[in-house]
């Protein structure tokens, strides 16, 4: 591969805050747990602000919002190290992964398994911060967390478990102030559920010509060229589905226009997606920060007004 090429094809950034700033010795372990990349965490991250504003009347406790961030932070960064330890193999053959840690040779498998237990003892120490409740709920996330993983191995649908794992958060902010579940977290756990179908389909759409080739399935192979109309599916009910958690957790209308907004971006991503350009889905599925946050926003101007 030339130097060219390669450039354009790592999902690796050039020059990020961990080439700038962060020694060598451990800059391949950042990587690891993609931490120059924080997408993800903000993804992960999210579902837990808003399920907390959700439970709060007034502003939500700055603490909490806090461990919830540290705390995606780290657990993206463990699922990241068990996603690169189980698809090494398949990452080493596709030109966007070949240079991650694992399969280029700068983190062994064993020194892997040793950062991906230092996460875990960090993880741990902050779900001991919450109610017992919530420390259960954390606990029950691990098997999605490790299941994950070898789900493009089985099924088209691979988005599916990830919705189901990224969207927990949903469930564990709620919980967090109540110390029980309630039915604007079921909902909204099931709202995010679609949010990620939608969001990782237009990502999954980067690596399609790769996943043929080695055999691994997604929901971008499985709907192709009928990607968009889905889309619209999954984000019609996203939108939907956030209206009546915001209705059952009784929020005014400071959130409804919050979501009025957020739904016209993701018609957005939807109209100017080009599922062959790799740069456009990227692009559009790193907006869904965007989109997460303007929900935030909305949810705690009700709470507060």
């Amino acid at each position: 591969m030339s130097e060219l090429t390669h450039n354009q094809a790592t999902d690796i950034p050039d020059q990020s805050w961990v080439d700038r700033l962060a020694p060598r010795i451990v800059q391949p372990y950042l990587r690891l747990a993609r931490l120059d990349r924080p997408i993800g965490t903000w993804l992960l991250l999210l579902p837990c602000w808003w399920s907390l504003a959700l439970a709060t009347k007034g502003w939500p406790d700055i603490w909490i919002v806090i461990l919830f961030g540290i705390g995606a932070s780290v657990m993206r960064g463990a699922g990241c190290t068990v996603n690169d330890l189980a698809d090494r193999k398949y990452d080493g053959m596709v030109a966007r992964t070949a240079t991650r840690p694992i399969p280029s040779g700068d983190v062994t498998v064993f020194q892997a398994f040793l950062f991906l237990a230092l996460q875990a003892g960090i993880g741990l120490i902050i779900l001991l911060q919450f109610n017992t409740f919530t420390i259960w709920m954390g606990i029950l996330s691990l098997a999605l967390v490790v299941t994950y993983p070898f789900m493009k191995r089985i099924t088209y649908w691979p988005q599916a478990v990830l919705g189901l794992t990224f969207n927990w958060g949903a469930l564990m902010g709620w919980a967090s102030v109540h110390g029980e579940l309630g039915a604007p977290a079921v909902v909204l756990y099931a709202t995010g559920f679609f949010w990620t179908l939608g969001y990782d389909t237009i990502y999954a759409h980067q690596d399609k010509e790769d996943d043929v080739l080695i055999g691994v399935k997604s929901t971008a192979l499985k709907l192709g060229a009928e990607t968009k109309p889905w889309l619209v599916g999954f984000y019609v009910v996203t939108i939907a589905g956030l209206g009546l958690s915001g209705y059952l957790a009784g929020l005014s209308w400071p959130f409804y226009a919050a979501l009025a907004i957020s739904a016209v971006h993701l018609g957005w991503q939807v109209r100017t997606l080009d599922t062959e350009a790799p740069k456009n889905c990227l692009q559009r599925f790193k907006s869904n920060r965007d989109f997460g946050l303007i929900i935030f926003a909305g949810i705690v101007a009700a709470q507060v007004l």
